[in-house]
């Protein structure tokens, strides 16, 4: 059941998005990024989560495109906030560690279903 797993990680990872978002604006006086990475950040977790009341295999296919396309916008967000130090390092790292697990679990999870679908 990775898909239960993957809700649990995109849940704590959306809580430690919002967690930076609050950082970044309260902290850092950031807002235009802060922005951009709260709705990346906290969309992988409601599409992982939407995917699993898909109308279809296929539904529930796209849903999880569209979950791993926000994770690659996240990383993206991440390694700006890092280069530009409204970020240190180890908590991007962090970041971008629980980033690219969620990533991993994504890609697996769709070739999964997609050679299930082919079946």
């Amino acid at each position: 059941m990775k898909e239960n797993v993957l809700i649990e990680k995109s849940i704590e990872f959306g809580a430690r998005i919002v967690r930076l978002q609050r950082y970044l604006v309260e902290t850092k006086h950031e807002t235009v990024l802060a922005k951009q990475i709260l709705r990346s950040g906290t969309s992988i977790g409601a599409n992982i989560n939407e995917a699993q009341y898909g109308n279809s295999r296929a539904d529930f296919i796209a849903k999880l495109h569209i979950a791993l396309k926000e994770t690659a916008e996240t990383e993206y967000w991440l390694h700006l906030l890092e280069k530009s130090d409204y970020l240190e390092k180890s908590m991007a790292a962090s970041l971008l560690k629980d980033c690219l697990e969620i990533k991993r679990i994504l890609i697996t999870s769709i070739n999964t279903a997609k050679q299930k679908s082919c079946q």
